[in-house]
């Protein structure tokens, strides 16, 4: 399985759930045992503990994740494998992921423990990664963008563009699909920029944002090396508009958001 700092899935993950109507199909309001699987630092799980009456529980193998998890949300976690669920046969009426079966290399497996330890639901939310959009006041920025990322989606070892394809998995493990909906994570940068979006720019100046996919893009054949004096020469131009006040970026990442019964 693949691994994240508490500070890459921030930047990923800021500003998501803004709106929770895409998750109307997990009947949230009558949930009483709620599991979030691969919860990471919990930014799903404080959603799900806000809009549920009962008890949100958080999994993840990676425990300098769970901490983070309990100190920003409160919830009880426990460190376990999505693969190999450490929670007995029907313990939820409601199991859900985000943006985790991506990251595993046999996401099946993970489907067929939700399947088990869910007595109702099963929620996946999962992103296209191929069908992110970019437009940018730098117009090198955009080139880059979609340059890094189809090197990335050729070098990554998991299925990251999986989102639609979801619904075969959940059928495969005898989980009847209900429900299916597009949930657009959009990202705006503009003036007057936040904190975050200034370190985000001087990461981009440093090539530190590059780095962290240093891996995938050599798998791909891409030259790193170059690619990454581009991207810094790039970043380099996003803070000096940013100095000027005229900078601005989208970035929309659309989630697919499968829902299904047991």
């Amino acid at each position: 399985m693949r691994e994240f700092t508490p500070e890459y899935l921030d930047h990923t993950r800021r500003g998501m759930w803004e709106s929770t109507a895409a998750l109307e199909p997990l009947d949230l309001g009558r949930r009483e045992r709620v599991l979030d699987a691969g919860c990471g630092t919990g930014e799903l799980a404080r959603v799900l503990a806000a809009e549920t009456p009962g008890e949100v529980v958080g999994v993840d193998a990676d425990t300098e994740l769970l901490a983070v998890a309990r100190e920003r949300t409160g919830i009880p976690t426990i460190a376990g494998d999505a693969t190999r669920l450490p929670l007995r046969d029907d313990a939820a009426d409601l199991a859900v992921c985000q943006a985790l079966l991506i990251n595993l290399p046999d996401p099946a497996a993970a489907v067929r423990e939700f399947a088990r330890v869910s007595d109702d639901l099963v929620a996946a939310i999962e992103p296209n990664n191929a069908a992110v959009e970019v437009s940018s006041t730098v117009d090198a920025e955009e080139r880059l963008e979609r340059e890094v990322r189809a090197a990335y989606l050729a070098g990554v070892e998991t299925d990251v563009a999986m989102g639609e394809r979801v619904a075969d998995l959940f059928e495969d493990a005898g989980i009847e699909v209900v429900d299916r909906r597009t949930y657009e994570h959009e990202k705006l940068v503009e003036p007057p920029y936040s904190e975050p979006a200034m370190e985000s720019a001087a990461r981009k100046a440093s090539g530190a944002g590059i780095a962290e996919h240093e891996r995938e893009l050599r798998n791909a054949g891409a030259d790193y090396d170059e690619l990454r004096a581009a991207w810094r020469e790039m970043g380099r131009t996003v803070v000096d508009e940013m100095g000027e006040a005229t900078y601005r970026r989208r970035e929309v990442v659309p989630f697919e958001v499968t829902v299904g019964r047991v």
